[in-house]
């Protein structure tokens, strides 16, 4: 396999690796984390500080010490010479001056430790003022990123439901033009059935050219007898007059002058 297939290869893994991780990751976890690693720093400066701090206390006690001794050397020297006893003068003020010297090197070191102590406090009151500019902002951060993941969650959730109206809508469209189509489609076979156009396979609303002609001229009939019944109630006339005029009417023989027209008589 050659170089460029393996690089290749490689990046594509670290680019799905960091993908992941970026997918896994959570923000505010990462802030706590940091916060608590702040958090551990200062409190291992203020052991710093503590641990100075005991240190030259200690030293203190032994340079006040020292220093009592020395100047009970002083005291002791001072009664030996009034007592005429200067080999024991000379004795006390030789043990003063070997102290003085070690009271010295005390005094250094604790003047070193106290110069050491102030840094480290001034440095814990720096990182105290930190670690709380960090809290605030982390915390800031941590509100901002939770109203910012429930105001996508909630966009997310309103764009689910509009999907899935569309799709509602959508539905509804093609069920009301099916519909419509069935509908057209039933009404134009009720026309072609009225018209003849098209046979009744079934044969139960088929009707042959007799009872069609027997239901025309009742239908003629029926028109006439409401006409004489409106002219009846205009002469002033008794309605019920109408039909029996009719009636004589179709009674009466007709003119010679006049020329029967031919009828079809389907009662043969």
């Amino acid at each position: 396999m050659s170089d460029g297939i393996m690089k290749r290869m490689g990046l594509i893994f670290r680019s799905k690796a960091n993908k992941a991780l970026d997918r896994a990751e959570d923000p505010r976890e990462t802030l706590d984390y940091s916060y608590q690693k702040q958090l551990e720093l200062l409190q291992k400066v203020r052991r710093g500080v503590a641990d100075v701090a005991t240190s030259r206390k200690r030293l203190e006690l032994q340079l006040t010490q020292l220093q009592q001794q020395s100047a009970k050397y002083e005291d002791q020297g001072r009664k030996a010479l009034s007592l005429g006893r200067e080999d024991l003068a000379r004795e006390a003020l030789t043990r003063k001056a070997n102290m003085q010297s070690q009271i010295t090197d005390l005094e250094t070191q604790y003047q070193q430790l106290q110069a050491e102590e102030e840094k480290l406090t001034l440095a814990s009151q720096r990182l105290q003022a930190k670690v709380d500019a960090f809290r605030t902002k982390k915390e800031t951060i941590k509100a901002t990123y939770t109203a910012a993941q429930a105001q996508t969650r909630i966009a997310e959730s309103f764009s689910g439901i509009s999907e899935e109206m569309g799709d509602v809508g959508l539905a509804i469209q093609r069920a009301e033009d099916k519909t419509a189509q069935m509908q057209a489609r039933a009404g134009a076979i009720d026309e072609l059935l009225a018209s003849g156009a098209l046979d009744d396979a079934s044969g139960l609303g088929r009707k042959d050219d007799i009872e069609a002609e027997l239901e025309r001229v009742a239908g003629g009939s029926d028109v006439e007898l409401e006409l004489a019944r409106m002219k009846a109630e205009l002469t002033g006339g008794s309605p019920s007059s109408g039909p029996q005029a009719i009636e004589q009417g179709k009674a009466q023989p007709h003119d010679a002058s006049q020329q029967d027209t031919p009828r079809i008589n389907y009662n043969k």
